[in-house]
């Protein structure tokens, strides 16, 4: 019973297949890809038979690929996977010759036949296998809690109890029109995010994470806190890619993590850098991770549009981790890399130079208004040209397919996790529960917007606890957007503000995803990191409330007003992080500290009055820390300089 509600309550474990079965996977793997190439760009299929037959491919590959659990058969399948794998291409050869039966049918008025409800029963449990195997029992719990409520909801008393929904109304909705499980997250993860994974995956294969990183240590591995500042750069362009905190920690921190400790970081601030850059690359343009993707198709936003927007926060997000950084090292005392360790920028850039044009096309391509699926095969196709400039890193028909299969098993858990999305998006719909949370947050924020936004902070970081951020995101989206957008908040504004929150929650204790990933790297408790990297990106917690209230930050209106607003949260930006570290050439007492964060708050309100006292504040602070002695320069000798 033990080892049964271990299973129950994990994760299982990846599986990396030999021999005949790792290559029939591979292949198989591959040979989707190309079909999902074909079909979101060169011909047109149907998007319920296309996402059905999507859903029903990966989860095949995903029990193949995933154990039941952490103690589960690494080796390769047990006969319950292989049930698993043989249900679920089953299902989906089932919806796919019913397809047009399906199309033609009446939702609610033609009833359901006897195998319809056989297969969509099926193909729930399945979904919700996957789901607890992938991301564990976080996200299946929500599942499980608001399918619950569709069944048996109708017997709650007052505003939360609803007219009867019967299971075969249940199974009409979700699985036999797009407002489920085939909804806007399946459809998003089956055409851009994929997409844009198999970008980031021939990037890698072709040497391009290694370019970003050497290019990153070339630029900053001299200066204080070299290393450190690497793998702010390098997970902050790597993870714009992947689009997930967690692959980027496991990907560019197995490097930067050893990296940070041999030259005298903590292994807890080691792991608290890597996880705060890391979890800051899906915020970061021109690709933003799949769920700005999933944004762009909920709001009916242009991708481009957001992409814009999410420039100048994105921006301010890496220049409070990278000041922070700074200071942090200069208070340890810790240099930059040996001469030895700093490869050469001119070698750098003759050897990888190529790397530098997908980036290019894929960020012009999108703002001259391409479709994304478009924009991302064409820079993937860019890649692969860029690739046979140097013999090194060129690639070959078998690293090709090899980029092909790696792309179509690293979306697995991402498809899983978008249609158990799928499953409370519509629960939602069908019961009304997004009007009754709205009127729920109403009357907790009573006529304060600024309580709202909180409410709303506070959910879309609690959703993503142990769960994908495109899930969270789409969640707190449909709960909180409308009452947001009732406050007279744009579309824009409110959806940004909430992904943003949807993303850091990767970091946010106590079930900090990131934080996780980097413990296994870094040997230190990931409650220590998740703390350490919220405090290295302190200000990401505050620019979300400054751009919903600033349009400036956004890059909309006009340009003085875009002007005065980037300056002044850049200067509340850096004050913040001197408040956070407590240093500025010396280490600071608590009086100038609480001053450089007044001033922090007051340059980033959108109020010009409140420029004054903050400059008053940033002179009283200055006027005291210098009297104060230095005490935190590891070589007593430096305090004199008083430099940093």
């Amino acid at each position: 019973m033990k080892e049964f509600l271990s299973i129950l309550t994990s994760t299982g474990s990846k599986r990396v297949l030999k021999g005949p079965l790792g290559i029939a996977v591979n292949g198989f793997a591959a040979l989707v890809a190309i079909a999902v190439i074909i079909t979101t760009t060169f011909i047109y299929i149907d998007l319920y038979i296309m996402t059905t037959v999507f859903l029903s491919v990966l989860m095949s590959l995903l029990f193949l690929t995933v154990s039941a659990g952490p103690r589960g058969k690494k080796e390769g399948p047990s006969i319950l996977d292989w049930c698993c794998v043989v249900a679920s291409l089953a299902v989906g050869i089932y919806f796919l010759v019913e397809s047009e039966r399906i199309a033609e049918r009446i939702t609610l008025l033609n009833l359901l036949e006897m195998p319809d409800l056989v297969a969509a029963s099926v193909l729930l449990a399945l979904t919700m296998e996957a789901t607890r195997r992938t991301v564990g029992f976080g996200l299946t719990s929500v599942v499980l809690v608001f399918v619950s409520y569709n069944l048996l909801g109708d017997s709650l008393p007052g505003a939360l109890g609803f007219r009867e929904i019967s299971y075969n109304h249940f199974l009409d909705i979700m699985l036999f029109t797009t407002d489920g499980v085939f909804g806007v997250p399946l459809r998003v993860a089956a055409t851009y995010a994929f997409l844009f994974v198999l970008f980031g995956t021939f990037l890698a294969k072709a040497g391009g994470a290694d370019f970003f990183y050497n290019l990153a240590a070339s630029l900053t591995g001299r200066s204080v806190g070299g290393p450190a500042k690497i793998a702010v750069i390098s997970s902050g362009l790597y993870g714009t890619m992947s689009g997930s905190p967690t692959s980027d920690v496991v990907t560019t921190g197995s490097v930067t993590i050893p990296i940070m400790q041999r030259l005298g970081y903590s292994k807890a601030l080691s792991g608290s850098v890597e996880v705060a850059a890391s979890t800051g690359g899906s915020l970061l343009p021109p690709v933003m991770g799949s769920a700005a993707f999933i944004m762009a198709e909920y709001t009916g936003i242009e991708y481009r549009d957001i992409a814009i927007a999410g420039i100048v926060p994105a921006l301010l997000y890496y220049l409070c981790v990278f000041t922070q950084v700074h200071l942090r090292s200069k208070k340890l005392g810790i240099n930059g890399l040996s001469e030895d360790q700093i490869p050469s920028l001119t070698k750098t850039l003759k050897e990888g130079w190529q790397f530098l044009i997908p980036l290019a096309v894929l960020s012009g391509a999108l703002l001259m208004g391409y479709s994304p699926s478009f924009v991302a095969v064409c820079a993937t196709a860019v890649v692969l040209l860029a690739s046979q400039v140097n013999p090194t890193n060129r690639m070959g028909l078998k690293s090709v397919w090899n980029a092909l299969g790696e792309t179509t098993l690293r979306m697995v858990a991402v498809v899983a996790a978008c249609a158990a999305a799928g499953l409370v998006i519509g629960g939602i719909s069908m019961t009304g529960l997004g009007g009754k949370f709205a009127d729920l947050v109403f009357l907790l924020a009573g006529d304060s917007a600024f309580m709202a936004l909180v409410i709303s902070a506070l959910l879309a970081i609690i959703m993503g606890m142990g769960m994908p951020t495109p899930s969270a995101y789409i969640l707190a989206a449909i709960l909180v957007g409308p009452t947001l957008l009732a406050m007279d908040f744009t579309m824009l504004q409110t959806n940004m503000f909430i992904l943003y929150f949807a993303v850091l929650s990767a970091m946010t204790p106590p079930v900090a995803v990131a934080a996780f990933a980097a413990s296994a790297i870094a040997d230190a408790p990931p409650l220590r990191i998740a703390t350490g990297a919220v405090r290295l990106s302190i200000a990401a917690f505050i620019v979300p409330f400054i751009f919903i209230y600033d349009q400036g930050l956004l890059l909309e209106g006009d340009i003085f007003d875009i002007a005065m607003a980037c300056m002044t949260a850049v200067s509340g930006v850096l004050l913040l992080s001197v408040a956070a570290e407590g240093f500025w050439k010396t280490k600071l007492s608590i009086i100038p500290r609480l001053l450089f964060a007044g001033a922090g708050f007051l340059f980033m309100m959108p109020n010009t009055w409140a420029l004054i006292p903050a400059i008053l504040f940033v002179g009283i602070a200055l006027m005291v820390s210098s009297r104060e002695p230095c005490k935190s320069l590891q070589n007593p000798a430096k305090c004199s300089k008083r430099s940093i």
